[in-house]
């Protein structure tokens, strides 16, 4: 056993471990040949020891000296040593996730905590390195100051994981929409609010009305605003939506327990607030004759039971043009959408001026190309371009609680270089209409997600 303490206590097999685990780290798994330049380092602190004998000595005699400097230097070092802890296992194994709103009812509720794996897709190189630690995109206790610099700004780089994306995960991802935010007033779309704009006043004056009103600014992918959906289809795969439910590729989706849509009741008398929670209906409307329940199937078919319930029907949604890719013609709806095929890496598709609002933003925004039309003809980076190949993969995500849920179906496609993780299961899930300790959900506490 002293051979074997004494052998880890050898300068050289500890900077031989040290040197070894960071290289597979930090370099081959990055694949930043640039990390290569730490290793030096990490030879100056197992074998010559420059760094301690010029600098770090004169600190370990303050500190002998003095009791104040001590405590401080201890503050200090333990602040730095898990600030940079915690930020790796952020980059590179999870992240934690609190669900914000009802999109995902009933599979994930308002109030569940998630483990989020960042490793079972690959980790995601940061696209800004320099920011603030543990804050998003805007300081602490600020809604406008940003948290992060732009000075030094990486390309997109996904690690190896475990497994790529699978239909029907659950997956946290940057909000594909968000790079573009109204500062005053973040709580919407910006492309909606333009759209809205440009009907009402005209292209021109529309966004000059806007711009006068709104700071408009911009975020990097890593930055924009995290959502959390279901990934019913994969690069690849042909998606359409019939009467509100899902065909992936011709065949209907697989079954999810939970799945809301919206219902509307007809009732001789009002609906008792008990009754509807103890079917689980949390989210509804109505004036006591007339209700849209937010509900699943097995709730629909309990609510039918009440005596006081005259007619029960499924709500469809009409032709419109709120949905992608916002057709002046208003083809497509929520519930009868498609069919639209989901672009992958690689693949080559005719472009026409027909199609082209189907991909016109992954060719502009996520690819980076200019893009013009004049007339019929379609130009990126100025040549007349009859066809168009994917740099990356796409996905598309919709909330579980189908009628209530901004996914997909109104701004489109998901990037690969968007994905954050996948939502591995709940670790804390709290009631925000109960009081402590009434308002923790132990049913929930470890279930993982489905």
């Amino acid at each position: 056993m002293e051979k074997i303490k004494a052998f880890f206590r050898n300068k050289w097999v500890g900077f031989t471990l040290a040197a070894l685990l960071y290289t597979l780290w930090f370099v081959v798994w990055t694949g930043n040949l640039w990390l290569l330049l730490g290793l030096p380092l990490i030879y100056d602190a197992y074998i010559s020891k420059w760094f301690y004998r010029k600098v770090w000595r004169h600190n370990k005699t303050l500190c002998e000296r003095s009791a104040a400097y001590r405590t401080i230097y201890e503050w200090v070092n333990a602040i730095v040593f898990a600030t940079v802890v915690a930020s790796l296992v952020h980059i590179f194994i999870f992240q934690m996730y609190v669900i914000p709103t009802s999109s995902m009812e009933k599979s994930l509720l308002i109030g569940d905590y998630l483990y989020v794996s960042k490793v079972t897709y690959g980790p995601k190189m940061p696209n800004t390195p320099i920011s603030f630690p543990f804050v998003h995109h805007t300081m602490p206790f600020s809604e406008r100051t940003k948290s992060f610099s732009e000075c030094i700004k990486w390309p997109y780089h996904r690690l190896k994981g475990l497994k790529q994306i699978e239909r029907n995960d659950v997956v946290v991802f940057n909000f594909p929409a968000g790079d573009t935010v109204l500062l005053e007033n973040q709580a919407v779309t910006y492309y909606d609010v333009v759209r809205s704009y440009v009907d009402t006043f005209g292209e021109a004056e529309g966004r000059k009305k806007l711009n006068a009103e709104y700071t408009v600014i911009s975020r990097p992918v890593d930055k924009r605003e995290n959502y959390i959906k279901r990934c019913v289809a994969i690069a690849g795969d042909t998606l359409q939506i019939i009467d509100g439910k899902v065909h992936i590729n011709g065949a209907p989706q697989a079954e999810i327990a939970g799945l809301q849509y919206t219902y509307v009741a007809q009732t001789t008398s009002p609906l008792a607030e008990r009754t509807l929670k103890r079917i689980g209906v949390t989210e509804y409307s109505g004036n006591g004759s007339v209700y849209y329940l937010f509900m699943t199937e097995q709730a629909a078919a309990a609510l039918q039971e009440l005596s006081n319930v005259i007619s029960l029907r499924r709500y469809i949604y009409a032709p419109n043009t709120e949905v992608f890719p916002n057709w002046a013609d208003g083809r497509w709806s929520q519930d009868n959408y498609g069919p639209i095929w989901i672009p992958q890496r690689g693949a080559t598709v005719s472009l026409t001026t027909e199609n082209l609002p189907l991909y016109r933003r992954i060719i502009e925004v996520y690819e980076g190309h200019q893009l013009q039309v004049e007339g019929e003809t379609i130009l990126i980076d100025g040549k007349p371009a009859s066809e168009y190949t994917f740099a990356m993969d796409y996905y598309w995500m919709m909330g579980d609680n189908r009628h209530n849920s901004a996914d997909s179906r109104f701004w489109g496609f998901v990037p690969e270089d968007h994905v954050v993780g996948k939502a591995s299961f709940v670790w804390l899930s709290l009631d925000k209409e109960e009081s402590f300790p009434s308002n923790i959900r132990w049913s929930r506490m470890f279930k993982k997600v489905k």
